[in-house]
């Protein structure tokens, strides 16, 4: 029942996301809210956000293919899916935001070696391919050598495309909100979470229910999310209460834009109630983190949070003028430092969730990845 009601999910978000995608591909950036001062939107937040899970999925397939933890056996196929298809709709959100669709192949043949846009693209492109024949050897040759090769080379490279992320925000001095040492530190614990995260709803909604190593798994990963939730909490007390200490006008500014300021609500409401406190509290507790439906049902509410974190992290740091002048100096469209995602960019997410989604619910059932224990007479 719950994954006809996730095709049907998937379908409608993808239905609606079609009005999106022709708006982008026929107007381009006429639509959009954001423009010459706040450059980066809610595709960009996406990008962050569906690219985090798809480095933590690599990592939690890792503790099956790469290091045989019995308690995550079976798991990796699962994982290395959901890697996939995330990092298709992260690389979808970001391809969407460029100005020339046509030239994403200069970055390939033209580009600077010593850029960390360069560095990423590159890295994405060989963390896909890795991933792809991981899965694929998985699928034909489980525990093969070259298998545990390709996640020895995997491994590293996810922590290198999570923490990428981090650094390519944090060399922008500019930004007080981003240019901190942490930054880039910060991004692999999130995607490690977010994998984690993934699983329980991959595992808890969608795996076999008579399965006898699910309870373990669950218990297991909720731990882990757990765990890595607080490490966010820390993390988030951490940069708050140093840049406000700090007193540099910019950062201040951001962060009251944050907690007070108009997207107090997806602080205070979103990430930290929804996404943080009401799985901690759980998910900490064995019977509902061993129960599928109530381990599920939390590991989404943890994506949700993540989600929005993500917007956190890039709308703010934007809409603080680096010159106060600038406010008035100039008006007409797209010349403001107010942003809010507009109609079709909530589009055109719809559409990359609900490909996500239909991806792996299609994927899952044509691969057979959730593994049907058999039963011993």
């Amino acid at each position: 029942m719950i994954k006809k009601i996730t095709y049907a999910f998937g379908a409608l978000t993808l239905l609606f996301g079609l009005w999106g995608f022709y708006d982008r591909f026929v107007f381009g950036h006429q639509d959009a809210n954001y423009g010459s001062y706040v450059v980066w939107g809610l595709w960009v937040a996406m990008y962050l956000f569906f690219a985090g899970i798809a480095a933590g999925g690599f990592m939690i397939a890792s503790l099956d293919l790469l290091f045989d933890i019995p308690a995550f056996k079976g798991t990796g196929k699962i994982a290395l899916w959901g890697s996939l298809v995330s990092l298709a709709a992260a690389l979808l959100s970001i391809w969407l935001d460029l100005g020339h669709l046509e030239r994403i192949w200069k970055v390939y043949l033209q580009g600077n070696p010593f850029s960390l846009l360069f560095q990423m693209v590159w890295g994405y492109t060989l963390f896909g391919l890795l991933a792809l024949v991981a899965l694929i050897l998985q699928i034909r040759k489980p525990g093969s050598r070259a298998l545990k090769i390709i996640m020895w080379i995997g491994l590293p490279l996810s922590l290198f495309i999570s923490g990428a992320v981090g650094a390519l925000l944090g060399v922008n001095a500019s930004r007080p909100f981003w240019h901190i040492g942490l930054f880039p530190v910060q991004f692999p614990v999130f995607s490690l979470a977010s994998g984690a995260a993934m699983m329980l709803v991959a595992l808890g909604l969608f795996g076999p229910r008579d399965d006898p190593h699910r309870p373990q798994q669950l218990w297991t990963l909720s731990l882990m999310t757990v765990i890595l939730l607080v490490v966010k909490l820390y993390f988030i007390w951490a940069d708050y209460s140093q840049s406000m200490y700090g007193n540099v006008p910019m950062n201040v500014e951001a962060i009251r834009q944050v907690m007070f300021g108009q997207y107090w609500w997806a602080f205070w409401i979103a990430q930290l109630l929804i996404g943080s406190l009401i799985p901690i509290f759980f998910l900490s507790q064995p019977k509902f983190a061993k129960h599928n439906g109530w381990a599920g049902w939390m590991g989404l509410l943890v994506l949700i949070g993540y989600g929005f974190a993500r917007g956190l992290i890039i709308f703010p740091a934007l809409t603080v003028p680096e010159l106060g002048a600038l406010t008035s100096a100039f008006s007409g469209p797209h010349l403001s430092f107010d942003y809010f995602p507009s109609l079709m960019e909530w589009a055109v997410t719809s559409g990359t969730i609900g490909i996500a989604v239909l991806g792996f619910l299609i994927g899952s059932d044509v691969l057979k990845l959730f593994h049907q224990p058999t039963k011993e007479a």
